[in-house]
């Protein structure tokens, strides 16, 4: 079984950088890939960045691109967001999610497994 567990969110005040992990366990294969969700209050679950497992690729949301850059560590099975440049607007439930068909966007659907999320709060 899948599991994903995230940790890293907390308060930051704006300007500074913050990363967030991600420990993946249980896939049954080395195709599959890892993207990073927020959900602030109000709105839709956004997609930010997404990384394959197997090749390293990567894909960023325009409204991160350049302050977020997501990567993994296939030593521990984690993957991370490293968020700078942070503002009010960023705060969020940050979570990570996980697809086994080899390459996944950033659209809610394509992904069957979640984590229990990290807040993320940025203070002005």
């Amino acid at each position: 079984e899948v599991q994903l567990v995230e940790s890293g969110g907390g308060l930051v005040q704006a300007g500074k950088s913050l990363r967030l992990s991600c420990a993946a366990s249980g896939f049954t294969s080395d195709t599959y890939t890892i993207a990073w969700f927020r959900h602030a209050l109000g709105k839709k679950r956004e997609g930010l960045a997404v990384i394959s497992n197997s090749d390293g690729r990567t894909m960023y949301a325009k409204s991160v691109e350049g302050r977020f850059t997501i990567s993994k560590d296939n030593t521990n099975n984690t993957v991370y967001l490293e968020m700078d440049g942070l503002k009010p607007e960023d705060t969020a439930v940050y979570l990570c999610a996980a697809e086994e068909t080899g390459w996944g966007e950033l659209e809610v659907f394509e992904y069957d497994y979640w984590g229990q999320g990290t807040q993320v709060t940025v203070s002005s």
